[in-house]
């Protein structure tokens, strides 16, 4: 747990000086792209469940939700999902296991670190119709906290199943 604690914590600042002050250096290209593919993701799935399966009543404007009760949420770059993805991938890229497990490991990993996004942009809809003033606390504690929660569960799943055999 102590390890799994460092690398999270490493990758998290080590991103942040990566994206703030390099701006992505020498990805920028790349990474623009990536977020604002993964921004469109996040919120034509989100929407299609608010709508679809939620049946929440609200519009959009650019990449904002408005709902009927004059809350919103703006979904951008930094809703991407993208830093919580590449934690995962370097995480498991770092810690000791057999590559062939890792090979269809991290990319399950991938899918499910999109899906926590998706049902979290969905949570904070919920939250955003229903319990408005919960939205800040929400957004910034409980449902932020969960892509850690994911991270770790994915985390211990490897080291319990995974970690103990030969490196391949």
């Amino acid at each position: 747990m102590f390890w799994f604690a460092v690398i999270t914590l490493a990758i998290h600042y080590g991103y942040r000086a990566w994206a703030y002050p390099l701006h992505y250096w020498p990805l920028e290209a790349f990474m623009g792209a990536l977020q604002q593919q993964m921004t469109d993701w996040v919120f034509n799935q989100s929407t299609w469940i608010n709508v679809h399966l939620l049946g929440l009543p609200f519009v959009t404007e650019g990449k904002t939700i408005f709902f009927t009760n004059g809350s919103w949420i703006a979904i951008n770059s930094s809703c991407a999902g993208d830093k919580q993805i590449l934690q995962f991938i370097l995480l498991l890229l770092i810690y000791p296991g057999p590559w062939k497990q890792k090979a269809w490991y991290i990319p399950v990993g991938m899918i499910l670190m999109h899906s926590t996004n998706i049902l979290r942009i969905v949570l904070l809809s919920l939250v955003s119709v229903w319990k408005p003033d919960w939205w800040h606390i929400a957004h910034d504690v409980f449902l932020r906290g969960m892509f850690y929660v994911v991270i770790l569960i994915l985390w211990i799943i490897w080291m319990e199943r995974f970690n103990n055999h030969s490196a391949g």
